[in-house]
């Protein structure tokens, strides 16, 4: 039997490396996807774009303004001298922002007197605009921290003092990038699993494995196996990027991550051979297999939270095992996590990988029989 399955296994790898298009959808997307993710996907803003609009000749003016332009997430684009010209530098995305200072703001803050500044946003992306009014509460707020302290003012007698854990300085890299394991793990794993019977009735060879002694119970593990190798591989291959060249820190235990992989990969697997017993070709295979993925990546919480979804999407949610992964994987990750605090996280995938496994050795049974 183990003989049987090792060499149908064989035979799964060497149709898979001897394809081009096979090979390329292997090593080239993960790459590619990695390097875009690592790079381009952040919640971070840098150098925002701004304008200026100063009404006030006075010294603090200059002082509030050279805090601002001082910082590297702002980029001044240019000083406008009317309300007129605001409205035009928005509408046609050229700032994100104007700072508007009033002709009082010094005269009222050197007579003890509030003094209102007017920050106008770009809303079209409330996200943005969120960002970019917490930086200006930032550098605010330490401005008024300085300028009372220097002018002999009473500051408020309770500060705010914030401390973040796991992640200290807000990163949103070390929150996106440990999620890009699960990803490119899922894509890569479904995809070749998803062709795999596909590309065996595609080249006419399936109904050969028909007169073969091999049981339905061998040709799936023997189909399983090319999976979980590659699937392991890609994903150790990934989170050594993830650690050595964009330094997230991994804090927790590897056995309790390569725990979660290996029942991450049981679900995928099954779920990928489910599609690929019910395709007749690798198109549909294909299509089949992005059917499953695009909508697993957006109900996994790897870009907008669970939470802040709908009740009926959120328990859609618990059938799709890269939910779990993601945060078994990130607490482990930025939280240091044990087995004892993510034990609940790992029976899901495990029943959702034998439920399809079984579905997909059913649906071999009856296509073999």
């Amino acid at each position: 039997m183990l003989r049987r399955i090792f060499a149908l296994m064989i035979k799964e790898f060497l149709a898979l490396l001897t394809d081009k298009k096979s090979r390329f959808v292997v090593i080239g997307p993960p790459i590619i996807q990695l390097i875009v993710f690592g790079y381009a996907a952040t919640f971070d803003l840098d150098h925002v774009p701004y304008a200026i609009y100063n009404e006030d000749a006075g010294f603090v003016s200059r002082e509030l303004l050279a805090k601002v332009q001082g910082s590297p997430s702002f980029h001044l684009v240019t000083r406008i001298q009317s309300n007129s010209e605001i409205a035009p530098l928005i509408d046609a995305k050229k700032v994100l922002m104007v700072l508007h200072v009033g002709p009082k703001f010094s005269e009222n803050l050197l007579r003890n007197r509030p003094a209102d500044i007017q920050i106008i946003v770009d809303g079209r992306n409330s996200n943005t605009a969120m960002l970019v009014l917490n930086y200006m509460r930032s550098i605010i707020t330490d401005f008024n921290m300085n300028w009372s302290a220097a002018h002999g003012h009473f500051t408020p007698p309770a500060r705010l003092v914030i401390r973040s854990w796991f992640n200290p300085n807000l990163d949103s890299h070390w929150f996106i990038i440990p999620g890009i394991v699960a990803l490119l793990t899922l894509v890569v794993t479904i995809v070749v699993t998803a062709l795999s019977v596909a590309r065996e009735r595609e080249a006419g060879t399936f109904d050969q494995l028909l007169v073969t002694p091999m049981t339905p119970l061998e040709i799936l593990i023997g189909k399983a196996l090319p999976g979980f190798i590659i699937g392991t591989v890609e994903a150790t291959l990934i989170i050594l990027v993830v650690v050595f060249w964009f330094h997230v820190p991994l804090r927790g235990s590897i056995a309790a991550l390569y725990l979660g992989l290996f029942m991450f990969l049981l679900s995928a697997i099954g779920i990928g051979l489910m599609i690929s017993s019910l395709a007749v070709t690798q198109q549909q295979g294909l299509l089949g297999a992005f059917l499953f993925v695009v909508p697993a990546i957006i109900l996994s919480g790897f870009a907008t939270p669970i939470a802040n979804m709908p009740p009926i999407v959120q328990d859609l949610t618990y059938i799709n095992p890269m939910r779990y992964f993601l945060i078994i994987i990130r607490s482990i990750f930025l939280e240091g996590a044990s087995f004892n605090l993510l034990w609940t996280q790992y029976w899901p995938m495990a029943v959702i990988g034998i439920a399809t496994l079984t579905m997909a050795g059913w649906l071999f049974r009856r296509r073999m029989y």
